[in-house]
């Protein structure tokens, strides 16, 4: 199809919405100003609309693609991979041998580890088993972090203030019973932690944590709130799980875990496990891993049929070759050094108050003056219409972040020191204009994961 006869992006966008609901596949896809976006190429650090406008990515899917988009040598190793091999779905692969290995070198808390095809489905999987293995009802999760799509973690992520210390479930259609055996606790409350184990410490199957809260951005965590969690659930005999879907291998190879220190029971990854391929994984404690039925007459039921994919594997295998090898980190966190820095600079020049923080390749700048954030509860004071209206505004001057609120920003390998010069440019620009319309004073339909009507009680 010549350029002259391939349909716009409002085109496909129209057709879209007839068959596909709501014309996305991802709640978080439909974005506010931006509907009539459809994404046509991706190359290292930037995208390319129907249009054929071309942006620099800072949004990159939620993170996976620390690499830089399409990187060669993954892509590659998938190319290979399908030469010879792909779902057979009866036993294993030299592949998943050769990444369980990776995995259980790499982690500190990884003695054995199961695939997965998604985030979400390796967090069920852990609530899951260390219910089975406890016996008990009660999960602990804290307010802001986000673990997936399924019931009991499908609540207080990014809530209304009136929502705060009570259940907010993102989604309706959630049994109340589930709701009721989920405590939200807030983040870096090391206090609120000690007293849900003195009230509850003989129910609580497991406690689930993103150790750094990007969902709403970032959250530094506290070494002794982190201390706490493994203290606690060590002395009751329940089950640390470290959600690092989002800071597993963007942040370290090792994890945030290696990063602070503290080892948890089990461990759940995705993103940028495999820069962009569909990929989880669950590892941790032998004798917790044991429990699931790929081991012959275990307990805890564990199946996918496109776990352990060949080309997902190839590609993981790859990109954590490639993050081994090469300085990705090191250049990734010199250029979220310079992004902070550089932003930070431009938003005191402008008199406006915020607060740029962030960790490594992940940037986020909250309008709001300082310190910066320890809990959900701070982050209530983000001027949202200025977040979302100068994000609104950056793709005119060829930047795409997310427009919705809290959303954190990722840098990649592909990225170029010229990227975070255009950024802080933009940047400037787009909040300069901001400014002087006042915000963005409507915001209908931008996406908060909360307020859903409440089927049950649910606890703090």
């Amino acid at each position: 199809m010549n350029s002259r006869s391939a349909p716009t992006g409002a085109t496909l966008a129209e057709r879209a919405r007839r068959v596909i609901p709501g014309g996305v596949n991802s709640g978080q896809r439909s974005i506010p100003g931006l509907t009539e976006l459809v994404i046509a190429r991706a190359s290292g650090a930037h995208f390319w609309d129907a249009d054929g406008r071309q942006y620099t990515d800072y949004h990159a899917a939620f993170g996976p693609p620390l690499l830089g988009h399409n990187d060669p040598d993954v892509n590659a190793a998938v190319t290979e991979a399908g030469r010879r091999l792909d779902l057979c779905g009866v036993a294993v692969t030299d592949g998943e041998v050769q990444l369980a290995e990776t995995l259980a070198e790499l982690v500190p808390s990884i003695e054995k580890v199961l695939l997965t095809s998604t985030g979400s489905e390796a967090t069920f999987h852990a609530l899951r088993v260390a219910r089975a293995a406890t016996g008990r009802r009660l999960v602990v999760k804290f307010q802001g972090c986000y673990h997936g799509w399924h019931d009991s973690v499908s609540l207080n992520v990014i809530s209304a203030p009136d929502k705060v210390g009570v259940a907010d479930p993102i989604s309706t259609g959630i049994l109340p019973e589930v709701l009721d055996a989920t405590l939200v606790l807030r983040f870096n409350d090391v206090a609120a932690v000690r007293a849900a184990f003195a009230a509850h410490g003989d129910d609580i199957a497991a406690v689930i944590v993103e150790p750094v809260p990007h969902n709403v951005g970032c959250l530094l965590p506290d070494q002794e709130f982190l201390r706490t969690l493994r203290e606690e659930c060590t002395r009751a005999g329940s089950v640390l799980v470290f959600d690092e879907v989002i800071t597993g291998f963007r942040h370290d190879l090792g994890g945030w875990q290696k990063i602070s220190g503290v080892t948890p029971d089990l461990t759940t990854m995705g993103k940028a496990i495999a820069n962009g391929y569909p990929i989880g994984a669950l590892g941790g404690r032998a004798d917790l891993m044991d429990l699931f039925s790929t081991h012959p007459g275990a307990p805890a039921f564990f199946a996918g049929t496109y776990n352990g994919h060949p080309a997902v594997v190839a590609a993981a295998i790859a990109t954590l070759g490639k993050l081994r090898a090469e300085p990705v980190h090191e250049h990734v966190y010199r250029l979220g050094e310079r992004a902070r820095t550089g932003i930070t600079e431009v938003l005191a020049d402008l008199g406006v108050p915020a607060v740029v923080t962030g960790h490594g390749s992940v940037f986020v700048t909250y309008f709001m003056p300082g310190p910066a954030p320890r809990s959900y509860d701070d982050l209530l004071r983000n001027d949202a219409g200025m977040f979302i209206g100068y994000r609104r505004r950056m793709p005119e001057h060829g930047i795409f972040e997310l427009p919705l609120n809290l959303k954190r920003n990722h840098i990649s390998y592909a990225h170029t020191d010229a990227d975070i010069d255009h950024l802080v440019d933009a940047t400037r620009a787009a909040v300069r204009d901001t400014l002087a319309a006042g915000g963005v004073t409507e915001l209908a339909g931008t996406a908060t994961m909360g307020g859903a009507t409440p089927t049950g009680g649910g606890r703090r």
